[in-house]
């Protein structure tokens, strides 16, 4: 798509190739899929917060987690919904709400990795550390655990938007789906050398801390298991530590496949495919994975179920 000339601050965005034929599954699929995530994700919070059996570290840990699934997923799905329905000439967007969006972007996929490390060490003092944890992870502590995630994300995100919004513009085309920092820097015609530096340098700490911090909490949480003899404990730390690292993993290949096919061009609709999904795969796989694993939401579950089949046998 060749820029063009708009007035004022508006750019278009490049929309999702699709056909005819498969227009309306698509918008189906994805629909069907958001509204999965918003249910199950607001639905697991408001279970946790009404059930003080459920008042723990862990699980109010894991309220930001759905949190922000549910704000990582309602940045990027309605927007895409509204687009699949436009021509290619109608998909504008103002250049301030394009600065948002790609902030909004860049601070979900941020508070992915420091909530899950925030989560990693509470793993980490529970199993290694069991007579201290109740003293340790206090409800103050639970707080500041999610402030310092969230407010971690939040400055490094604002600094790192804030670098391409100073750029002067000489393009109008957002290259994606949706606005990322990448998309901002790239309307420009100036040197990008220090966003390029900065955003490396953002990347090589978010994810080098990530992965630092939570290889060597469960290369520890091993070490424990493995010289503990209490096969019961040892069994329910691996089940939810399998649990963590399994949504971990999947967040950092999901990270490394989209950052790697930004900078192959000719792949572009491998890219826009792999970040929608990005946006509605994970935020339904970490409702389900961490859902399921609760005993209350499996009882709920199980007992809906009940429910409505002595409904269905009482009609028929």
């Amino acid at each position: 798509m060749e820029n063009q000339t708009f007035s004022g601050d508006i750019l278009i965005l490049e929309g999702l190739k699709v056909t005819s034929q498969t227009f309306l599954s698509s918008f189906i699929l994805l629909l069907i899929i958001y509204i999965f995530i918003m249910v199950s994700n607001i639905g697991l919070v408001v279970l946790i917060f009404m059930n003080r059996n459920l008042h723990q570290p862990m699980y109010l840990l894991l309220c930001n987690m759905s949190i922000n699934d549910v704000f990582g997923a309602t940045i990027i799905v309605p927007h895409v919904l509204k687009d699949l329905l436009m021509t290619n000439s109608e998909r504008y967007i103002n250049y301030i709400d394009c600065a948002v969006q790609a902030f909004c972007v860049h601070l979900h996929a941020s508070a992915s990795h420091t909530v899950l490390m925030i989560m990693a060490f509470d793993r980490y003092l529970a199993i290694c550390n069991p007579l201290r944890y109740g003293t340790i992870m206090t409800n103050g502590m639970v707080v500041t655990l999610s402030v310092a995630a969230w407010g971690t994300a939040f400055v490094l995100v604002a600094i790192l938007i804030g670098l391409s919004v100073r750029l002067s513009r000489c393009r109008s085309v957002i290259l994606n789906l949706f606005c990322d920092n990448a998309s901002l820097f790239k309307l420009s015609c100036e040197s990008v050398l220090i966003n390029n530096i900065y955003g490396l340098g953002y990347t090589v700490v978010l994810l080098g801390s990530s992965m630092g911090s939570v290889t060597l909490t469960y290369l520890r949480i091993a070490a424990v298991c493995v010289l503990s003899k209490n096969k019961a404990v040892n069994s329910k730390a691996l089940q939810t530590c399998a649990t963590h690292l399994a949504v971990y993993i999947i967040l950092l290949v999901s990270g490394f496949v989209i950052v790697i096919l930004h900078r192959f061009p000719q792949l572009s609709y491998n890219r826009k495919v792999a970040a929608v999904m990005g946006h509605v795969v994970l935020p339904a796989l970490n409702a389900l994975i961490y859902g399921l694993q609760i005993k209350e939401v499996r009882q709920r579950i199980l007992a809906l179920f009940r429910s409505n089949k002595v409904a269905l046998m009482e009609r028929k």
